[in-house]
Parts: C-alpha cells; sequence; structure tokens
C-alpha cells in the first residue's frame, strides 16, 4: 500500500486540450465567484450525479415517448453543471482535498458513465450490445489515465482534442437526432445508424487505447532501460 500512497501524494500534472476548454473554464471560474458559501463541491458532485439519473430515466422512458428524451437533455446538462464545477470550486475557494476529491470524483464519473450509455442501451433507438462496445472502449480510456496518474504523474482530460464536455455536446446531438428521425431501420446486418455511431464511437476508444498504452510504453521504456545487474 505504501507506494501507491506516496504516488496519489505528490502532485498531478491536468493535462487539458479540448477544443472549448477555455471558453469553459471563463464560464466555470463565473459560476464559481457567484455561488452561495453554502453550496459545497460535494453538493455539486451529487448534483451531477443526479444528472446522471435524469439522463438514464429519459432514456428508459423514451421506450413509452419520445418526448422523454428532453428529460436526458436536461439531464446532461445538470450532469454538466455539477462535475464540472465541483472541483472547479474546491480549486477556486482553496479547499481541495486531493485524495479525498480524487476517489469521489472518479467514482461518481465511473458510475454516471454507466448510467448514461447503458440507458442508451436500453433506450428504443441503439442496441445495448452495441452501447456496452461503447462503455467497454470508455473503461479502457479511463484504465489509461489512472495509471497514467501512477506512472507519469499526469491526469490527461481530453483526447484527440475532445473531452467531457464535447462528449456530452456529442450525446446530446445524438438525443436530439434520436427526437428528429426516430427509430431508425437496420442498415448492415441489424444495425441502424444510431447503432453505428454509438459503435464506431466505442471502437474509436478501443483503438485510442492501445495506441496510447504502446506510446506510453515507449516513453516509459526510455525513461526506465533495462539495467543488468553484475554478479558479486
Amino acid at each position: 500500500m505504501e507506494p501507491f500512497a506516496n504516488a496519489t501524494a505528490a502532485p498531478i500534472e491536468r493535462i487539458q486540450e479540448n477544443l472549448i476548454a477555455r471558453v469553459e473554464r471563463r464560464i466555470l471560474n463565473r459560476l464559481c465567484a457567484a455561488m452561495p458559501p453554502w453550496v459545497t463541491p460535494d453538493m455539486l458532485t451529487f448534483t451531477g450525479m443526479f444528472g446522471a439519473l435524469l439522463v438514464f430515466g429519459g432514456y428508459i422512458a423514451s421506450n413509452l415517448d419520445a418526448g422523454w428524451l428532453w428529460l436526458s437533455i436536461a439531464g446532461y446538462v445538470v450532469h454538466w453543471f455539477g462535475d464540472s464545477l465541483d472541483g472547479s470550486l474546491a480549486r477556486y475557494r482553496a479547499i481541495e482535498r486531493p485524495r479525498y476529491g480524487y476517489f469521489l470524483d472518479h467514482s461518481c464519473d465511473g458510475f454516471a458513465t454507466m448510467l448514461v450509455v447503458v440507458g442508451i442501451g436500453l433506450s428504443a433507438y441503439v442496441e445495448l450490445e452495441v452501447a456496452l462496445v461503447a462503455l467497454a472502449g470508455y473503461l479502457l480510456m479511463s484504465i489509461h489515465a489512472f495509471l497514467s496518474v501512477r506512472v507519469l504523474g499526469e491526469l490527461r482530460l481530453s483526447y484527440l482534442n475532445a473531452g467531457p464536455t464535447e462528449l456530452r455536446l456529442v450525446l446530446i446531438g445524438l438525443t436530439l437526432a434520436m427526437l428528429i428521425a426516430g427509430q431508425e431501420h437496420p442498415i448492415i446486418w441489424q444495425l441502424n445508424g444510431f447503432d453505428l455511431f454509438v459503435g464506431g464511437v466505442g471502437l474509436l476508444l478501443i483503438v485510442l487505447f492501445v495506441l496510447q498504452t504502446a506510446s506510453t510504453a515507449r516513453r516509459l521504456a526510455k525513461e526506465e532501460p533495462p539495467v543488468r545487474r553484475r554478479d558479486d
């Protein structure tokens, strides 16, 4: 346990290079300044979780009526508000709890993503098996990010100039397309356009995981060349 404790105590470099990072940061800073004192980072974390539950519920209810997809869209906004603002507020007020915050935030992120992606797979628009491919891709990228914190001291929050906020915007766009297009007919095998899109994103994440793993392994191999021990 001791090596892991030392690693998590070291400063973590946050790498965020997504397209709208600067605009989002200005918005978050203004929101932090406007937050009343009684609002805490933990409250915002659980607000984000509530948003994920709204997303899940909207997709499930869309089997009854497509209008429930608006609930999912609202849930994405609530989830962004809570998930993006909790750590920002802690840093703004200089009340960070690095280990606690890291553990709670990423635990909630994993559970929220499971709710969102499984919700998509249980809707009337995407096959569950296809959604699970996307979930597997996300979990692999999460594993890579967590391993990078341990071995590199880097927490990468974006890949290919896209981060969580861009992903939410894509999912909102997907949900709007579901509202407009309705249930589509199969294009190839039993997969419709929504299946192909969600599955394609999942496969992209899996390929990205393989490439990032190979890149990080090469970097570590150069930084830690094998050392031969001389026999006495």
